[in-house]
This record gives structure tokens, C-alpha cells and sequence, in this order.
């Protein structure tokens, strides 16, 4: 059976968001839109989002890390969120194994939310229905997009080339390929969901810092009075600036 899933490289994920504002934008407009937002350019916005990216620290000072972490959907091969939904809105597509919920049969009571070990699913306040990653099902299947196109929005958007999409179960499959030569993981195994998506690890980089380094000096021309001045009769950096 096919299982299409994505394949998220933390090694070159540089946390730029790209592939949040482009989910939002395609979804915002497609077939699971319109996403809510309250307050966009408040102090405090809120809204619904298939997909978020959450930047943690690792390590201790002065050895830290900082890890930029692309959440969605994970398309479990046993979701844990299809069997709880009192209605059947949550499914899982037989043909490409894309977990989708059906606005019309959800009531919002959020059973699935509940359900799901991962925190990815998200109640849209305004429509009052759970939603998720679809992993863009109404672009991958548009016949009137150009082959190269016919890909989630996200991966499509990732300036580093750190999300791949594919069948997980194609063995010759890029994203299938990646996973078995780098050393690729799913999320929380230990919930037995079987996530589709896969992570490649980080691969770590040494970083040696010396003593004197972290100590932050000031410069000694602006300590001392001594800044750089121009001579009498030169110009000044104004004079021959355009600001």
C-alpha cells in the first residue's frame, strides 16, 4: 500500500517559518480553508495552523545548540485518532495513506485531539472543526498542476531543501532512500502509531570555545576617548555619506 509521508531534515532546517506562511496561504485558499486568525498583527495573535516550527536549545553553556523542530500531521499508520471520533470525520485514505478529517461530519468535540500523542491537531475557532496537515491532497492530485508541482506546499517553500516528500513504502523512493541512509527516525515510537513522517537527525558539529573568548571586551579606542576622528580640513563621514 502506498503511504505517502514527508521527510524533514533537521540538519539544514535553519527555522525560517517559510513552510509555515506557505501552508497557511495554500490551505488558507484550497480545499481545507479558510484558516482562522485573530489578531494577526497584535501583540497576542492567534489562529489555526497545520504546521509549526518550535526552536528549543540543547546542550549547556557554552556547548549549546539551537534546534529548529517542523511539527505537522504525522500520518500515522495507526492513528490513534481515526477509532476515537464519534463520527467518522477523522479517517485514513486506503489509496495513499493521507489521514484527512471531514468538516461535514465533525462536530468539534475534539476526541481526536485528545487522542493524538503529538499535539497536531488544532480546533478552528471560526469553523468550529478540528483541522490538520493534509499534506496538501488538493494540489499533490491536481492533474492541471505541472508534475514538479504536485507537491505539498511546504516542500515546495523550504529554501534548504530539508523537506521531502514521498511513498515511504516505495523502497526506491527518495524519501524512502534518505530514511535508510541517514539514519532516518519517526517520532515517539514508543506510542506504536508507526508515524509516516520520518526525521533525519542533526548530525553534530564540535565547537571548541576558549576562555577568553566569552568574555565580551569593549573596545579600547571608545574605552580609552580615542575614536577615530578625521583631521582638520578632511571631510567627515557625513560629508561623504549618503544616508
Amino acid at each position: 500500500m502506498t503511504q505517502l509521508a514527508l521527510v524533514i531534515d533537521l540538519n539544514v532546517c535553519v527555522g525560517c517559518h517559510a513552510c509555515v506562511t506557505s501552508c497557511k496561504e495554500w490551505n488558507t485558499s484550497g480545499a481545507a480553508g479558510s484558516l482562522a486568525d485573530f489578531n494577526p498583527y497584535d501583540a497576542d495573535p492567534n489562529g489555526t495552523f497545520f504546521n509549526r516550527v518550535q526552536t528549543f536549545e540543547v546542550g549547556e553553556f557554552p556547548n549549546t545548540q539551537t534546534v529548529h523542530f517542523p511539527k505537522s500531521c504525522l500520518h500515522c499508520e495507526d492513528p490513534p485518532c481515526v477509532p476515537v471520533c464519534p463520527t467518522g470525520a477523522s479517517y485514513k485514505r486506503p489509496q495513499d495513506g493521507i489521514v484527512l478529517v471531514d468538516y461535514d461530519k465533525c462536530i468539534g468535540c475534539k476526541y481526536c485531539s485528545w487522542a493524538c500523542p503529538y499535539g497536531v491537531r488544532e480546533l478552528d475557532e471560526q469553523q468550529q472543526v478540528m483541522t490538520k496537515c493534509t499534506l496538501c491532497v488538493d494540489r499533490i492530485n491536481d492533474q492541471a498542476l505541472p508534475e514538479r508541482d504536485r507537491k505539498p506546499a511546504c516542500v515546495l517553500a523550504c529554501p534548504t531543501n530539508a523537506r521531502l516528500f514521498g511513498d515511504v513504502h516505495d523502497a526506491d523512493s527518495e524519501v524512502s532512500q534518505a530514511i535508510r541512509e541517514r539514519g532516518g527516525y519517526q517520532l515517539m515510537p514508543e506510542w506504536a502509531t508507526n508515524p509516516a513522517n520520518h526525521y533525519l537527525p542533526r548530525r553534530r558539529a564540535e565547537v571548541s570555545a576558549q576562555p577568553d573568548q566569552l568574555v565580551r571586551a569593549d573596545n579600547p579606542l571608545k574605552k580609552d576617548g580615542q575614536l577615530p576622528k578625521p583631521a582638520p580640513g578632511e571631510p567627515s563621514l557625513d560629508d561623504v555619506t549618503s544616508w
